[in-house]
């Protein structure tokens, strides 16, 4: 529909990805931002949020999935219910992050389920979530940073982990499939990928301090990452900085999708802290390992 349609940016003649996808609950059309080579796996339930759809009113119109940004706590549970609905998935499993800019990777298990939405979570500084249980959804959370999923379709395993500046240049991606096979036994290879809606390379000015980082840590791609605007600003492409870290990581090409759709060049329809100054809600990602019967 019209009012779903994305501004995108251009990558080499690809596919556009994520796609958008919609449904109907009871009165409400809710949107949502799926990738097809997840779809394809058959093994998970996942999206990508817009910002339509729910409660939240004022700055955090309308599905505003954060409790900690002074939005009303009721409609946030209430947003929570729809995606949950939308998903198919119990509103008590979901487990939430607790992001901090860490490259800190937990394995949760069914003891989790609720964690950060019905009860307290018991743990800090966790960007990354894996787990091999079926029906439990892995939830972290964006205005600009950058979604990482993870399908091990061997060894029915998900991760799904949170990866801004920071993230991306301590290797995010890396961390959480050595978490994966740490925990798992998970090889790279087995391993379907998507780098989720974030900010793009037009959007994203950063400082001199933050460039040298990414010139140390990615030496060799650096034109591939960072454009000299002059007088210590760059323009940073966390998209690209993130598909190297899966590729080196031994993630296959062909598994791997990235993604076109700038949360900042959408600010009607995505939340974007830049675009918006900090005055947002936040956006979930979501991703849910099916059970082995499909339900």
């Amino acid at each position: 529909m019209a009012e779903y349609t994305l501004i995108r940016k251009e990558r080499d003649g690809k596919q556009p990805v994520p796609v958008v996808r919609s449904r109907q609950l009871a009165s409400v059309v809710l949107p949502y931002l799926s990738y097809p080579i997840l779809e394809r796996t058959g093994l998970v339930e996942h999206c990508f949020t817009m910002r339509l759809g729910g409660v939240s009113r004022g700055i955090y119109e309308s599905l505003n999935l954060s409790f900690t940004r002074g939005d009303d706590r009721l409609a946030v549970e209430e947003n929570f219910r729809r995606v949950s609905k939308m998903l198919g998935c119990k509103y008590e499993n979901f487990v939430l992050s607790d992001q901090t800019h860490t490259t800190n990777v937990r394995r949760v298990g069914k003891e989790d389920a609720g964690k950060g939405i019905t009860r307290e979570r018991g743990y800090t500084d966790v960007d990354g979530l894996i787990t091999d249980e079926p029906g439990l959804v892995l939830s972290t959370f964006y205005a600009d940073c950058v979604p990482l999923y993870f399908v091990d379709v061997k060894r029915r395993v998900i991760g799904l982990s949170h990866s801004g500046w920071r993230g991306t240049v301590g290797r995010m991606g890396r961390a959480t499939l050595e978490a994966m096979q740490r925990e798992f036994g998970t090889q790279p290879q087995d391993v379907i990928s998507a780098i989720g809606p974030s900010i793009c390379q037009d959007c994203y000015e950063v400082s001199q301090d933050v460039a040298e980082e990414f010139m140390r840590e990615f030496s060799g791609h650096e034109a591939e990452i960072l454009i000299d605007k002059g007088k210590g600003k760059y323009q940073l492409d966390l998209w690209r900085a993130n598909e190297i870290v899966l590729l080196e990581a031994g993630i296959k090409q062909e598994h791997l999708s990235v993604t076109d759709v700038c949360t900042c060049c959408n600010p009607k329809l995505l939340f974007s802290h830049r675009a918006s100054h900090g005055k947002r809600g936040n956006l979930g990602a979501f991703l849910c390992l099916r059970a082995k019967n499909g339900n």
